[in-house]
């Protein structure tokens, strides 16, 4: 019955981008500061030598995801699609791993939109749908529209269950 279903074509907002790089950078910056500091007590101290090559190889494979944490956000924002309908919504994303998620309206429990302090500085909302086993995200659309999607999905979601 639903073979003929659209692949889901609505995105974040580019923002997303921006919010996800600062995200990004101000954990990898704990991790640097927390790794400098232990590389500080390795020196004052005089640790084992192994502890220091194990702080060296923690080093290493932070940097390799540092640099990854500035292309992720990128592939994330291209590959993010969503869409809602009276049935179902539908939430499409990852690079390697695809996901295509369909929740249909009539699990759906509550749906929220949330705002951090990074989300309401580019004025931005994530949308959370909760269903009886999972919860879901829609990360970063505009403020408006988030309050909108969210709106519409309890609509859909309301008039689903009563209408059983």
């Amino acid at each position: 019955m639903y073979s003929h279903m659209n692949a889901p074509q609505q995105r974040l907002s580019r923002d997303a981008v921006k919010v996800w790089i600062i995200t990004e950078s101000v954990t990898n910056l704990i991790g640097f500061i927390i790794l400098g500091a232990l590389f500080y007590l390795d020196y004052r101290f005089s640790w084992k030598e192994w502890v220091g090559w194990i702080l060296i190889a923690i080093t290493a494979i932070s940097l390799i995801g540092a640099v990854w944490s500035f292309i992720n956000p990128f592939l994330l924002y291209k590959n993010w699609r969503f869409d809602v309908d009276e049935e179902f919504l539908q939430l499409k994303s990852g690079v390697l791993n695809e996901v295509h998620q369909l929740v249909p309206m009539t699990k759906i429990q509550s749906v929220a939109t949330k705002q951090g302090p990074l989300l309401r500085k580019y004025s931005l909302c994530s949308v959370s749908i909760e269903t009886m086993g999972a919860s879901h995200t829609i990360p970063a659309l505009p403020k408006d529209a988030a309050i909108e999607l969210r709106n519409q999905i309890a609509q859909y979601a309301k008039i689903k269950e009563v209408g059983q």
